[in-house]
């Protein structure tokens, strides 16, 4: 797929999450924002690069996980405190809103020369103030990374496996797609009309059409003018549907007939609502550690990021095995997979000390992509990482995906999350639905991850201990529909008695799954697809290689003999046994 549709297909996604990260940190101020976008450009494109490069070394798209919207929106819920608390400031008596001591905006605004009465009766959130969760988000997320990079390096990651299988990985990841709704309505509702275009448009292209193939005119010197026939439609169908969502938004905005007042949710519907992003966003910026200030350190925050960060890995491990089949080359050694973890785990610890306040992850839409075009190549994905730092350096470039209507990218939202979802689901071929302990627990699950959070959403205070910080991480926890559906999930998969083939961990089906390779058992490379040029042998020989699993131990390589196969084979397997990972299934879009 070209490196111009790949980046327009994760651009709409970077929006969203970004959005999602403004509003945990209460980040109204829109230079924040642009900020964090940058930073996020930069974790995207040095992510993806070293990912095909020394990871994994497939081609794999890294961008912000899906697992973390839910930290993020939990932490809005909890940083909220809308009460109606007046108070006097130096130019007149106004009202404060959104903000976690209110008392103290107002206190901070009265010694200040802000003209009030420009701001609308409406206090903003001080900058001091975002900043202040910005830290906090940061420390967390470094130390959440810091885990990540070291479960992936020690080995750790294959023996979580044992214990986490399709059980419960369906209910929690399933939680994430039924959760993230919300930040689906919040762009749709800007203008429906626009949204359900723009989805329908994705939806016939890429589903109705999708056994079509567009005729296009080619002419070349042996056959002159004539006629191809390529399923064009299908490959760009989300550029497409974007293009005709945003096209239609500027005729409407050019006709008047969406609101131009700020406070009506049409406002940003429009295609000139956001158009001062580019006008006020420098030509050159470089995202550093440090910008929002020194890290620090919050237990709930942390929790919920490393909650995120458990999803994430088992969500990788699963793409790595799909792109790996797509690709038609072995499955990744145990020492690959560990190696491209410990790149996600290194990189989101680099998010963190960047102040963006999300994680990267491997996204197995790219892997349907590379299915249906046939394209796989490590180049094109190295490429699409030099485009997006280019993007986060020079920002004017970037910004002009930033003004793209609310409601074009709810529209490409229904038709991705949806499928997100149905891919997760699919998890469910891998398990006896048969048997009424699964079934049970997938639906009990599902429903109290739904039912306390909204429980928690309406009693915010309900949570009592006697010490506030307890109930604040406390509160945090079971807001999140990932940790209550997904811990209870695991919990009862563990301690209720089935048989492996039940659980959906048959040690038969899981080497089978893992050891066969396409239909024809063909592969267009061998295990060194795997190797890092010029270091690989010289690592291999390393003692480190006893402590650190991202290298195979010995002296010869991983490709050299049948015999190094065979060996590299039992060691991918390493901890992967019981049938692990037969029930992992590619779920971040």
């Amino acid at each position: 797929m070209p490196l111009h549709t790949r980046a327009s297909r994760h651009l709409q996604l970077l929006d969203r999450v970004v959005d999602s990260v403004g509003r945990g940190v209460r980040a109204g101020r829109r230079g924040v924002q642009d900020q964090i976008l940058s930073a996020t450009f930069l974790m995207v494109g040095l992510s993806t690069f070293f990912m095909s490069t020394v990871g994994v070394r497939l081609p794999i798209f890294q961008g912000p996980a899906n697992e973390y919207i839910i930290p993020l929106l939990t932490l809005e819920r909890s940083a909220r405190m809308e009460v109606s608390i007046t108070g006097r400031t130096r130019n007149s008596q106004t009202r404060v809103v959104h903000c976690d001591d209110a008392a103290v905006a107002v206190e901070y605004y009265a010694n200040t020369t802000t003209n009030v009465t420009d701001l609308g009766k409406v206090l903003p959130m001080p900058k001091e103030f975002i900043y202040h969760h910005v830290q906090r988000m940061s420390g967390s997320l470094m130390a959440a990374g810091a885990v990540h990079f070291l479960i992936a390096v020690t080995g750790l990651a294959g023996c979580l496996l044992r214990f986490i299988g399709p059980v419960t990985i369906v209910p929690a990841i399933t939680l994430v797609g039924l959760y993230i709704f919300k930040v689906v309505v919040r762009f749709s509702e800007t203008f429906w009309g626009v949204a359900v275009l723009t989805a329908a448009t994705g939806i016939i292209l890429s589903l109705y059409l999708a056994k079509r193939s567009t005729p296009i005119p080619f002419w070349s010197r042996s056959k002159g003018f004539h006629i191809i026939w390529y399923p064009l439609h299908q490959v760009f169908a989300l550029l497409i549907a974007m293009m005709v969502g945003w096209g239609v938004s500027a005729i409407l905005t050019t006709a008047d007939v969406l609101s131009s007042d700020r406070n009506n949710v049409q406002f940003y519907a429009r295609t000139d609502t956001r158009s001062h992003v580019i006008t006020n966003s420098p030509w050159f910026s470089f995202p550093y550690p440090g910008r929002f200030g020194a890290p620090s350190f919050d237990t709930g925050i942390f929790i919920g990021f490393l909650l995120a960060t458990l999803m994430s890995i088992l969500d990788s491990i699963g793409d790595y095995s799909a792109c790996a089949r797509t690709c038609y080359v072995p499955q990744p050694p145990n020492w690959a997979l560990n190696r491209g973890l410990a790149v996600e785990g290194f990189m989101s610890f680099i998010s963190g000390a960047l102040g963006i306040g999300h994680a990267t992850s491997s996204f197995g839409g790219n892997i349907g992509a590379m299915g249906l075009t046939r394209v796989a190549s490590r180049r094109v994905f190295q490429g699409v990482g030099i485009m997006y730092v280019f993007f986060s350096i020079f920002n004017k470039f970037g910004a002009v995906f930033v003004t793209i209507p609310y409601s074009v990218l709810g529209g490409c939202q229904i038709v991705t999350i949806g499928l997100f979802i149905g891919i997760v689901l699919s998890n469910l071929q891998y398990i006896d639905l048969r048997s009424t302990r699964n079934v049970a627990i997938i639906g009990i699950s599902l429903l109290v991850g739904l039912m306390i959070p909204h429980w928690m959403e309406k009693t915010p205070n309900g949570i009592r201990t006697g010490s506030i910080d307890l109930d604040r991480t406390i509160g945090i926890l079971l807001t999140n529909p990932v940790f209550v559906g997904g811990f209870l999930a695991c919990f009862l998969d563990n301690t209720v008695p089935g048989t492996l083939e039940e659980r959906g961990l048959s040690k038969h089906s899981s080497k089978e799954e893992l050891s066969k390779g396409p239909a024809d058992d063909h592969f267009e490379e061998g295990l060194e697809v795997y190797d890092i040029p010029y270091v690989q042998k010289y690592m291999e020989k390393s003692r480190i290689t006893k402590v650190c699993r991202i290298f195979p131990g010995g002296s010869s390589t991983s490709s050299s003999t049948s015999s190094d196969t065979t060996r590299d084979e039992e060691e991918r397997l390493g901890c992967l046994k019981d049938g692990d990972t037969a029930g992992l299934h590619s779920t971040n879009m």
